[in-house]
């Protein structure tokens, strides 16, 4: 009997897991299901470049898993049953009578993460986002619609926020970009790396409302909590990000942010054949800080889950990754970025790479990012191991497992 696995989700997190399974489990053993709201694979730190108009190649999950084993689903996940070991699916059209059950003997859990309203008044009514495609073509088509002269209202001084503004500022130079960040600009990097992001934003023209919080977002306005009022015809929320809200509504134990807490091999410490990875996990980073919501971690999240569940399934040392940072990546347009080198633990150091040769080293990344995808053992050869076990542990037993 084949050992079934169902990865939920086709992010950079569940696609990695779901290609490094196929790569280190026995065909003949296992019955390896990916299952993603969407045909195709988005690359999501690619978003703020669709919302500025530039079209992103298209890449198939089918095309992407052919000839792995791994069976592509295309179906929205509307439960998951952890004491049962079953997923309730439905059409994405949302038809009825569409509705099925998907049973399981180990779980990935990577539904991810949207956008965050923050509760903020009007967020959800009138703001765009660029943390799905959808709201990116929602933001493209919008930007699209303005006149020269009109004016954009980006929300949220973090990467994506900066990324945004840039990005869209230098496609559109017509329009009058702004930037709203509760922080300072770029407080978070060196002296070296905040120095260059001013002069971007400067040369880009890029209107900076710094120490600003954001009370309530209108049709053509952004409002701020000290009662100041920002012209927007288009504004778009970056400041942060959401989790799926499934995993709460399940018995598995999550965080305050319904985020699943796991050990560290990803395995939720409530339900030992569930394994959670990228945003949709709390898991523990260096310095006994949780790794933040990014690709940077869900990678080496999904590469750790594989080899877990690959290990106690072939009864073979389960192994363990050292997750750890190495440097931010931020586009400023398409000529322009910042590469800032930090500590283990995501701290900036005095070292930064700017400039042109940064735009071409974080285009790498991203082309890196989908390469792992299509190559999740990182191009290596690797040993399809037989199963030798068929059920998990109890619950007991996986909290003592190393």
């Amino acid at each position: 009997m084949q050992h079934r696995i169902v990865v939920l989700g086709a992010g950079y997190a569940g696609a990695v897991a779901a290609g490094r399974l196929a790569r280190r489990l026995h065909r003949g053993d296992v019955a390896l299901t990916l299952v993603n709201a969407e045909p195709d694979f988005v690359e999501r730190v690619r978003l703020h470049q669709l919302a500025a108009g530039q079209d992103l190649t298209p890449r198939p999950l089918a095309e992407v898993f052919a000839g792995t084993g791994v069976a592509v689903r295309v179906a929205k996940v509307t439960g998951v049953d952890v004491e049962g070991g079953r997923v309730a699916l439905a059409a994405v059209d949302g038809r009825e009578g569409t509705e099925e059950e998907l049973a399981y003997d180990t779980l990935v859990y990577a539904l991810g993460s949207g956008w965050d309203d923050g509760g903020v008044p009007g967020v959800a009514e009138h703001a765009h986002d660029v943390s799905g495609r959808a709201g990116a073509l929602r933001l493209r088509e919008r930007l699209a619609a303005l006149a020269a002269g009109r004016p954009v209202v980006v929300v949220g001084g973090g990467l994506t926020g900066v990324e945004a503004a840039t990005e869209i500022a230098e496609a559109r130079p017509d329009l009058d970009v702004a930037l709203v960040a509760r922080r300072g600009l770029g407080d978070w990097l060196s002296g070296k790396g905040r120095a260059h992001l001013r002069k971007a934003v400067d040369r880009l023209g890029i209107t900076v409302h710094e120490h600003t919080a954001v009370g309530a977002v209108a049709a053509d306005a952004v409002t701020t909590a000290d009662g100041r009022t920002i012209p927007a015809d288009a504004t778009v929320w970056t400041t942060g990000f959401a989790v799926h809200p499934l995993a709460r509504a399940t018995a598995l134990e999550v965080a305050d942010r319904g985020r699943i807490v796991v050990d560290p091999t990803m395995r939720s410490v409530s339900h030992p054949q569930v394994y959670a990875v990228g945003d949709a996990a709390t898991a523990i980073g260096p310095g006994g800080k949780p790794l933040r919501m990014s690709c940077a971690s869900g990678v080496p999240m999904a590469w750790q889950a594989a080899d877990a569940i690959a290990a106690r399934l072939t009864g073979t040392e389960v192994p363990s990754l050292s997750i750890r940072y190495v440097q931010q990546c931020v586009s400023l347009g398409r000529m322009d970025g910042l590469i800032q080198f930090v500590t283990a633990d995501d701290r900036a150091v005095d070292r930064a790479l700017t400039g042109r040769l940064a735009a071409r080293y974080k285009e790498l990344i991203c082309k890196g990012a989908v390469w792992g995808v299509r190559r999740p053992t990182l191009g290596l050869p690797t040993r399809r191991r037989r199963v030798v076990r068929q059920e998990a542990p109890s619950r007991a037993g996986a909290q003592a497992a190393v």
